[in-house]
């Protein structure tokens, strides 16, 4: 990925972090993105420390002239843009009868209207140059009911299917759009769902009340389990792939 300009959002941490440290690593220059511009500038003082090419670009997904700036910048300064990585994203939990509207606008428009705005805009400078890959971090929960996640399951399910159809529209313009789908990642936002110690050998065991299995192989996925996935798809060993969800999760959707 030498020489190649990609962009991550939701870069100040957990997948999103991850994910910049592996393109870097493999060459690309990165632009990391996020709302937090704090914590945002501290990870990417450190992997700038580490020798990697990296930027901060702080930006809210959910204001549009924000997206356009940050990809004008983008451009500008590191060069054409090849790589969209769509990992920021929130997590509101309860069950549907006691959700707030705020909540569920919320959910949606970072994991779904960020997810548009970012890719119709990368297109948008992909389509003259005929090549780009887009790939969206959307969840297992996209495809498998989950109790009190409803919000976020359809947003990541909207976001799902927004990635494929979009690829389906650019791919006479040789762009490829993919999806990877997490399962249980050691992250902050999984552990903010935990009520005690034990919230990760209960989150891998499952719990048969809630209708949800455990994970087959025994083990909360890693970040960087997820950032190989995104980095697959992204690469040139992924050239006749595109409309395709790559599910990480350990085996917890039993492949479906």
């Amino acid at each position: 990925m030498d020489n190649k300009v990609a962009l991550v959002t939701g870069a100040a941490g957990g997948i999103g972090l991850a994910v910049a440290r592996r393109l870097a690593e493999e060459g690309a220059a990165v632009a990391a993105v996020d709302r937090d511009a704090v914590r945002l500038q501290e990870a990417v003082e450190k992997l700038t420390a580490d020798g990697l090419n990296a930027h901060a670009y702080p930006a809210d997904v959910t204001v549009t002239a924000q997206v356009e700036a940050v990809v004008d910048d983008v451009e500008r300064e590191l060069g054409p843009l090849d790589m969209l990585v769509n990992t920021a994203g929130i997590l509101r939990t309860g069950e549907v009868k006691d959700f707030s509207d705020e909540d569920w606008l919320q959910t949606f428009e970072v994991n779904v209207s960020g997810v548009f705005r970012l890719s119709r805009t990368a297109v948008n400078r992909m389509i003259p140059r005929s090549r780009g890959a887009i790939v969206t971090v959307a969840s297992n929960a996209a495809g498998t009911p989950r109790a009190s996640m409803a919000a976020y399951g359809a947003s990541k399910a909207a976001a799902t299917m927004l990635t494929k159809s979009l690829g389906l529209e650019v791919a006479k313009h040789n762009i490829r759009c993919n999806v990877v789908a997490p399962g249980s990642t050691d992250t902050a936002m999984l552990a903010s769902m935990w009520e005690d110690e034990q919230g990760p050998a209960k989150t891998i065991a499952g719990s048969p009340e809630s209708f949800k299995i455990g994970i087959p192989l025994g083990k909360l996925a890693r970040t960087e389990d997820v950032a190989e996935a995104v980095l697959f798809l992204l690469s040139d060993r992924a050239a006749h792939i595109t409309l395709h969800v790559l599910t990480v999760d350990g085996g917890a959707t039993l492949g479906v």
